[in-house]
C-alpha cells in the first residue's frame, strides 16, 4: 500500500480582476507526517517563479469545509454550496484560492483510508524522534 496520497486539484485564484484564473495544484498527505497536509503550487502560478508548498494541517483542512478555521498563515472556510476557500497569508501578501469542496473531500477520504483520523500518532516512530532530539543536543 502507497504511503502517500497525491491529489491534483484545480483552484481558482481571487484576484481584483473580475475573472478568477484556475491554478493547477496539488495536495499531498505522507503516512510519515501524518497529522500534515501539503498544498502546492507551480512555478508558473507564483509571484517569485518557483513551487511554492503551504504545509497545515489535515484537521484544519477538514474542519475548515464546516464553518471558518484557522488564526494563522493558513485559514479555510467554505464558500456556498460547493466551494471552499483557501487563504495563505505571508509577508509577501495574501493568496486566496476557491477549490471544490467535493475534491477536498474525495482527497480527505483517501487520506483516511491510509491514517484513519484519531490513529496518526501510531505512524510515529517516538523512539527515533527522541533519539535524534537527544543526538543533536550533544
Amino acid at each position: 500500500m502507497s504511503t502517500v496520497i497525491e491529489q491534483p486539484v484545480e483552484a481558482r485564484l481571487v484576484a481584483a480582476a473580475p475573472r478568477m484564473p484556475s491554478i493547477p495544484a496539488t495536495l499531498r498527505y505522507d503516512r510519515s507526517d501524518p497529522f500534515a497536509v501539503v498544498m502546492t503550487f507551480p512555478a508558473p502560478a507564483t509571484l517569485e517563479g518557483v513551487d511554492v508548498c503551504w504545509t497545515f494541517s489535515r484537521e484544519l483542512l477538514a474542519a475548515g469545509l464546516h464553518g471558518a478555521e484557522g488564526h494563522g498563515d493558513v485559514r479555510v472556510r467554505p464558500y456556498g454550496y460547493d466551494r471552499t476557500v483557501l487563504e495563505f497569508h505571508a509577508p509577501e501578501g495574501t493568496a486566496i484560492v476557491h477549490v471544490r469542496s467535493g475534491e477536498i473531500r474525495r482527497f480527505l477520504e483517501a487520506a483516511d483510508a491510509l491514517v484513519p483520523v484519531g490513529l496518526e500518532h501510531l505512524q510515529l516512530d517516538l523512539d527515533q524522534g527522541l533519539a535524534e532530539l537527544m543526538r543533536d543536543a550533544c
